[in-house]
């Protein structure tokens, strides 16, 4: 068990931490919350070697992947930095790279009733106007659930608020900031249901976010 305990504020800079070597040869992982060694609920940083792959497997109550570097691939297509994808219970895949990739991988997530395969290329999906001068990009949303990008221009504060349903992040670009600390790209915050902060950036930063699933 790994980081479990979602009354528990998370805060893990990735670029920090050891890569572990998966069951695939050539694949390995930044594992930053997880279940079981290789089954249930899972969240981590995953690498892919040049020319590796992972045999074919399912993927129960989902998978979710952020393409952060190089070009992911299996049967349906390839998928370069900057791709947000959505595989769903029931389907299968063999993934693979063949010239190396980085990912943002979370497993065994899935509401029960989100059947919804969903492949988004942000780097060609337009912003919309978000709070302030904030612009946001949405991926994804079910129930009280909903992830997006969300563009943050230099100098930007946000009101003060509370998460209901908690708050994950994955900082892209830039350098996310609040009352509590400084997050340089490559961190990895989970804040529990009621948390509550001031963000703001110093710099133009992008931010994974994902709301209403703790």
């Amino acid at each position: 068990m790994l980081n479990m305990n979602f009354e528990q504020h998370v805060i893990i800079n990735t670029n920090e931490i050891q890569w572990q070597q998966s069951p695939a040869k050539g694949v390995w992982r930044k594992p930053l919350a997880r279940a079981e060694q290789e089954r249930g609920h899972a969240t981590s940083v995953v690498k892919y070697d040049a020319g590796s792959q992972f045999s074919e497997h399912p993927h129960p109550k989902g998978e979710e992947i952020f393409v952060l570097e190089g070009v992911f691939s299996d049967e349906t297509g390839d998928y370069p930095a900057g791709t947000y994808i959505r595989n769903p219970e029931g389907f299968s895949h063999s993934p693979f790279s063949k010239n190396g990739c980085v990912l943002f991988v979370k497993l065994y997530q899935f509401q029960a009733d989100d059947s919804e395969q969903v492949r988004v290329d942000t780097k060609q999906t337009p912003w919309l106007q978000g709070q302030g001068n904030l612009q946001v990009m949405p991926l994804h949303s079910i129930g009280t659930e909903s992830t997006a990008l969300v563009f943050w221009p230099a100098g930007e504060k946000f009101v003060p608020h509370t998460h209901m349903g908690g708050e994950e992040i994955f900082v892209l670009q830039g350098e996310f900031i609040d009352e509590h600390g400084r997050y340089p790209a490559g961190t990895w915050i989970r804040s529990p249901h009621l948390s509550r902060h001031h963000p703001y950036v110093e710099q133009d930063t992008i931010i994974l976010v994902k709301v209403g699933h703790i």
